[in-house]
């Protein structure tokens, strides 16, 4: 390992900066060579899914004013669908929103993946791993292993598809990415995430979760290209590199977000206690991982966080003492788009990346992706632009 040398006139924060920002093609590092990322086919204002998903979960209309009242409250403006609005009332059981997902995961998982290749300058035959997550929908072959023909990706590559990583599985699915590229380092790896979450609004059921669900959740998709640190080097890549990661599964917190499943399909359990765990765990979460790096919060200059709701991002605010817009572009993406479980923090990623509402970060500066899930439980990965 080889550290950039402190030049004596440089700010104590540079200087804690090069003693973490270790040489650019450093083989335990991996390198985000690009992403892509896309919504629902169907756009509509929060006013008009208001209308219609009260009618879906409250047939008798006696809850409309609750259901208006938490909605309004999510903080989200618009969202897009993965089928028509009207369609939603007609949407008979589990089995026919279970086709939908694949119908519109196959569409939306391949657009991603194409953008996200094409912003990497590689082809689909470049790539020798692919991990699809989702919570949303099932399918078997997975998703991942549909696109496969349909993208041109080679008959030998690796695939990983992954359920029941949630919200959480966006900054998880690059942690493990870059896991397998410091084994890998000439490899090139693709992250999907397809997230179809209105589709699972549970019919006729006005229990608080359901309701909250129904107003939060939008449908989209994303996918990020990571490439290995000798692949990195050959094709100049420079950054953002992927330093290192955590996982932290928190005691007694089974119930606190996930799915009851049955017949109807996926039932979703929401507990109101995420903000304590964030205002329990996360701080001394991030300020020991950081550490580890010689790094502080305040070190940290972009910020990418999944967009859990406004007291999730209010509670992380608190907790990291982040006062100063340092999550712009997070609460952006919550009004733009909603929550789109595991897409939404490579959405934000987008924005960050590419400058969607914001400033491109400048090279060498560190930055944190984060988003937690059920379990319940956290992913911290740690950044250099």
């Amino acid at each position: 390992m080889h550290h950039h040398p402190v030049d004596e006139g440089v700010s104590p924060h540079c200087a804690r900066l090069s003693q973490w920002a270790i040489g650019t093609y450093h083989d335990r590092m991996s390198f985000i060579a690009g992403a892509h990322a896309v919504v629902g086919p169907y756009g509509y204002s929060q006013e008009e899914i208001i209308e219609a998903f009260t009618a879906v979960v409250s047939p008798e209309g006696a809850h409309q004013q609750i259901v208006e009242r938490i909605h309004i409250a999510t903080g989200v403006k618009n969202r897009n669908l993965a089928i028509p609005l009207k369609d939603y009332a007609t949407l008979a059981g589990f089995g026919a929103a279970n086709d939908q997902f694949i119908r519109v995961g196959l569409d939306l998982g391949a657009s991603a993946i194409a953008g996200a290749l094409a912003v990497a300058n590689l082809e689909a035959t470049d790539v020798d791993m692919i991990m699809s997550t989702s919570v949303t929908g099932i399918a078997a072959p997975s998703l991942e292993a549909r696109l496969i023909p349909r993208l041109g990706l080679r008959e030998d590559v690796k695939r990983v598809p992954i359920f029941g990583l949630g919200c959480v599985a966006g900054a998880a699915g690059i942690a493990r990415l870059h896991d397998y590229l410091m084994g890998h380092p000439d490899d090139v790896a693709v992250l999907l995430s397809v997230e179809l979450c209105s589709l699972t609004v549970q019919r006729d059921d006005v229990s608080m979760s359901n309701i909250v669900a129904s107003g939060l959740f939008g449908d989209g998709s994303a996918a990020v290209v990571m490439v290995g640190a000798h692949r990195a080097a050959r094709m100049g890549i420079t950054g953002p590199r992927v330093v290192a990661s955590r996982s932290r599964l928190y005691p007694d917190t089974e119930r606190t977000m996930g799915w009851d499943i049955g017949g109807s399909g996926f039932r979703i359990v929401l507990s109101a206690g995420v903000a304590d765990i964030i205002n329990q765990y996360l701080g001394d979460d991030v300020s020991d991982f950081l550490g580890d790096h010689d790094l502080k919060i305040a070190d940290i200059k972009h910020w990418v966080c999944h967009p859990g709701g406004p007291r999730v991002l209010e509670a992380m605010e608190s907790a990291l003492d982040l006062h100063d817009g340092q999550l712009d572009v997070t609460w952006r993406s919550l009004a733009a788009i909603g929550n789109l479980s595991s897409a939404s923090v490579l959405h934000v990623l987008c924005d960050t990346l590419y400058g969607s509402g914001g400033l491109v970060p400048e090279p060498e500066t560190p930055g944190m992706l984060t988003a937690m899930g059920p379990g319940f439980c956290a992913e911290l990965v740690l950044l250099q632009w």
